[in-house]
């Protein structure tokens, strides 16, 4: 599984799981592309549901299991403005239950064959300094928020609109096309080609 669901998603992780036929102790793994509430803040409740180990970056360790809420600034205009008027509603309403990480990450690949996935987890950070991604051998990459597309950041594919270092994000993404990345599957919004983040490089 990839990211935590956003907190109290228990019961709808539970419904979606159910309709695609899949069993809580079927799983077994959940890497949390970094450490935002967004991306881990059910983390703790779908370990409990599944017994699934959970994967963090080194860098992002202390917000899982500390409970630290964190959102990178804007780096667009758009994104210094939703930054500004909804950061201080949103950290208040929301927050990441404390949970023990199980699997520590580091900048070196983590192959995922020992789960049964022809794939890797690869060190993509720019977003957060512990952000990661899931690189399978089919060139599908799951990147969390290496992009972002959809409401509120925009209508079509775009480098982040909030970052702690753009510039590491583009060497991320150089990483992630030189390794093979053909289809992206952003943490928002819905999947797209590589080629329509090229522009941005």
């Amino acid at each position: 599984m990839i990211d935590g669901c956003p907190p109290e998603s228990g019961k709808s992780f539970l419904k979606k799981i159910n309709s695609l036929s899949i069993r809580p102790d079927e799983i077994k793994l959940i890497v949390l592309t970094h450490g935002d509430p967004d991306h881990a803040g059910s983390s703790k409740e779908i370990k409990e549901i599944t017994g699934a180990r959970i994967a963090i970056h080194e860098y992002d360790r202390k917000n899982l299991e500390e409970g630290i809420n964190n959102w990178p600034p804007g780096v667009t205009t758009w994104g210094k403005i939703t930054h500004f008027l909804l950061y201080p509603i949103l950290m208040k309403r929301i927050s990441i239950p404390p949970v023990h990480a199980d699997v520590i990450l580091h900048q070196e690949e983590f192959s995922l064959e020992q789960y049964g996935i022809k794939g890797r987890i690869i060190y993509t950070p720019g977003h957060t300094p512990g952000s990661v991604s899931v690189l399978l051998d089919s060139g599908e990459a799951f990147v969390g928020c290496l992009a972002h597309i959809g409401f509120p950041f925009t209508f079509y594919p775009v480098l982040p609109i909030y970052a702690e270092d753009i510039a590491e994000i583009k060497k991320s993404w150089d990483i992630l096309i030189t390794q093979g990345a053909k289809m992206i599957y952003p943490g928002h919004g819905n999947p797209f080609p590589v080629e329509k983040i090229l522009k941005y490089l």
